[in-house]
Formats: C-alpha cells, sequence, structure tokens
C-alpha cells in the first residue's frame, strides 16, 4: 500500500433533483442542459408566509427539491414503522442511495456482513430535531429519537444494515463535507483501515430557516437561480441531493474484476485560515489546496481537461475561486473547461461535493463537458490574466483524461 495509491470508483448511486434518480438520469439533466430549480413544494411549510425582505423571511421561493421524501420502505431494511418515522429523512434517503450505489457496483449489499468496509458520509443539517419530527412537543420523544436525529447515525446505521466492521465517520465540513468524506476514504483505503469504502454525502431542505440564514448574509439569489462565474450572479439557490460512491484500491478492483468508473489519483485538503471574514474565502488557500491535490497525484497542471468548481455564483466567491484556478493553471495553451452543477441542481451543501464529483465522473464515461448554465458574459470582477479558461455554454464533446 501507498499513499499515492490510486482508487477505483466501482459504483455510484445518486438521487438529484430534476428526476436524477440514479446515474443516468442525472447524466440525461446534464446532457440535456436542463434546470432542476422549481417552486418550494407544497407540504414543506407555508413558503409564501416565508417570502420577503422583512426579518425572519428569505428572498427564495424556488430551489432544486427532490420529490417524495417522506415515502421510506422500511420493510425492506427490516426497520419497524416505529422506528422509521422518527429517523431523519436524510437517514433514510442515504441508506437507500448507498444500497443503490453497491448494486450499481455489482456487489451484492446483503453479502458484505462482517466485511472491512468503511462508511464516511457528509451531513450537517439537523432538520428533524432531537424532539420528534421537529415538534416542540416533549412527549412525542421515544426510544427512537436519539439515533433518528444524531448525523452520527447516519453512517453507523450503513454500516449496522450491511454488518461493515470498518470506520463509520459523519463528516461536518461545511459545504465540502462530503468531498471531506470522499478524501478520508481515499486515505483510509491507501492506509488499510479499509478494503472497501462508501463515500459520499447528503442534504435535505425540511425548514425555510437555513433559507432565512443564506438571505440576510447575502448569499442567496435574489433570482432563484445560481449564475457562476456570470456578470449578474447574485447567489446561490438551495438544493437538496444524495450521493454515494463505492471505492477500493484500484489494484483490488482490478483484480476482483470491478468495472472501473473512475480513477482517483489524489486528494487534499485544508482550511482557508485567517481570511477577510470567518465566512469569506481565501485564494491562495485555494490555489494551495489545488497545488497538493496536483502533487498527490503526481500530474502536472497542463495535463487536466476539465474542472468542476465550487462555483457558487456568488459575488465574493466567484472571483476568488476563478484567480486561484488561473494562478495554477497559469501558462496553459489549450483551454481549461471550468463548470458548476450547482447551476443545475443549486447547491445541495453537504452533497455538494460528491454532486460534482458524480459529474465528473460521467463526464469521463461519456467524453463529454454538459453546459454550465445561466452563463452570458464573465464577472467583470475576474482577470483570468490571458489563461484559456472558459466556462462551457453549450454541451460538447471532448477527449478528457483527468479532470479535477
Amino acid at each position: 500500500m501507498s499513499v499515492r495509491e490510486a482508487i477505483a470508483i466501482v459504483g455510484l448511486g445518486c438521487r438529484f433533483a430534476g428526476g436524477a434518480s440514479d446515474g443516468a438520469g442525472f447524466w440525461r439533466l446534464l446532457a440535456e442542459a436542463r434546470d432542476a430549480v422549481v417552486p418550494i413544494p407544497a407540504g414543506r411549510w407555508n413558503h409564501a408566509a416565508w417570502v420577503g425582505n422583512d426579518a425572519g423571511q428569505t428572498a427564495q421561493a424556488a430551489g432544486g427539491f427532490l420529490p417524495d421524501i417522506d415515502m421510506f420502505d422500511a420493510a425492506f431494511f427490516g426497520i419497524a414503522p416505529r422506528e422509521a418515522v422518527q429517523m431523519d429523512p436524510q437517514q433514510r434517503l442515504v441508506l437507500e442511495v448507498a444500497w443503490e450505489a453497491l448494486e450499481n457496483a455489482g456487489i451484492a449489499p446483503d453479502r458484505l456482513r462482517g466485511v472491512q468496509g468503511g462508511v464516511y458520509l457528509g451531513l450537517y443539517n439537523d432538520n428533524y430535531g432531537m424532539i420528534g419530527r421537529g415538534s416542540p412537543d416533549a412527549a412525542l420523544i421515544d426510544g427512537w429519537s436519539a439515533s433518528g436525529t444524531h448525523t452520527s447515525v447516519a453512517p453507523g446505521r450503513i454500516a449496522f444494515q450491511l454488518g461493515l466492521t470498518g470506520p463509520a465517520i459523519a463528516v461536518d465540513t461545511a459545504c465540502s463535507s462530503s468531498l471531506t468524506a470522499v478524501h478520508l476514504a481515499v486515505q483510509a483505503l491507501r492506509a488499510g483501515d479499509c478494503a472497501t469504502a462508501l463515500a459520499g454525502g447528503v442534504h435535505l431542505i425540511l425548514s425555510p430557516l437555513g433559507l432565512v440564514a443564506s438571505s440576510k448574509l447575502g448569499a442567496a439569489s435574489s433570482s432563484g437561480r445560481c449564475k457562476a462565474f456570470d456578470r449578474d450572479a447574485d447567489g446561490f439557490v438551495h438544493g437538496e441531493g444524495c450521493g454515494v460512491l463505492v471505492l477500493k484500491r484500484l489494484a483490488d478492483a482490478e483484480a476482483a474484476g470491478d468495472r472501473v468508473l473512475a480513477v482517483i489519483r489524489g486528494t487534499a485538503v485544508n482550511q482557508d485560515g485567517r481570511s477577510a471574514g470567518l465566512t469569506a474565502p481565501n485564494g491562495p488557500a485555494q490555489e494551495a489546496v489545488i497545488r497538493a491535490a496536483l502533487s498527490n497525484a503526481r500530474l502536472a497542471p497542463d495535463s487536466i481537461d476539465a474542472i468542476e468548481a465550487h462555483g457558487t455564483g456568488t459575488a465574493l466567491g466567484d472571483p476568488i475561486e476563478m484567480h486561484a484556478l488561473a494562478s495554477v493553471f497559469a501558462g496553459r495553451r489549450k483551454p481549461l473547461s471550468v463548470g458548476s452543477v450547482k447551476t443545475n441542481i443549486g447547491h445541495t451543501e453537504a452533497a455538494a461535493g460528491v454532486a460534482g464529483l458524480i459529474k465528473a465522473v460521467l463526464m469521463l464515461r461519456h467524453q463529454t463537458v454538459p453546459a454550465s448554465l445561466h452563463f452570458k458574459q464573465l464577472n467583470p470582477h475576474i482577470d483570468l490574466g490571458g489563461v484559456p479558461i472558459e466556462v462551457p455554454t453549450a454541451t460538447s464533446a471532448a477527449e478528457l483524461s483527468r479532470i479535477g
């Protein structure tokens, strides 16, 4: 084993807005350049009362929402109905998607008992609340309330359901949670902590309070669309989603005859440290983590064909991210495509990173770069310094070998 050992993605499962209930559906959404943002579904909350500019209100009346999040086949997983009712829907959703990811990998989920498999899951929304179903009525607390709502239980429940004996870790690093989960899974596979790993993230919006907070922060788009890197970008729109990858060491995957969807050559993590503010990104830190990932993968900047960016569409974040990319990829001659899946499905927060990673895997599989939506003219605060970075405005075939 090596600290630089290649890691194979051998299966994936996902649920994103716009009918993307699996990888094939997600690819259709991307290839057809569809916008999955819809009005807030009836039944979530009385959104008309929450939309506005007053205190306690939000500018957003739309998002990338999933349908039927109240539906769950508890009997399939051997979970009692009374326990299922107390389970945060995020636990239900990620359990289903993890199962589907294993099926996509050709691995029988019911044959993993005792396997040294790891689960690394990004999530942080505690919408359901410690008191059952978000109700303030303490009489609704029962024996399942704690296990149904603690974030740590989500990966633990997957490990329990499958009988896995490796690490089961919940990860909260805000919007990078699911990519940090993938990074930790890659490290664990390289270190021998597990032989197979499930890694990803999940995010649902069961309360309007997060929308209010992002509006007051000035990060939410009043137009209800994420226009990453565009002159008219005014913030992000919220989204829901879940994505899970099945990972193995490449040598093990090849020995087992697994279908390899893509290969992770290198990963890296860091922190901004001091910046203009707690929520403000740090350009030099972004440059450093990109360079570290390239170094870990033993890849030169010129070898990268496309970048799936964070691309939130915020006035502060977009220029800082693009300037970091321009610095790292300065001197290249061939164009570098930079897009953001948030323009299709919204900002899925704890699942945002894995959404972008799954998009990258599908781009490689189909040798196609999908359009990044809502882009017309580059933000005037972005100076690329002559670096040939392009935001794709139409879906096009491409010869892709490596995506960052």
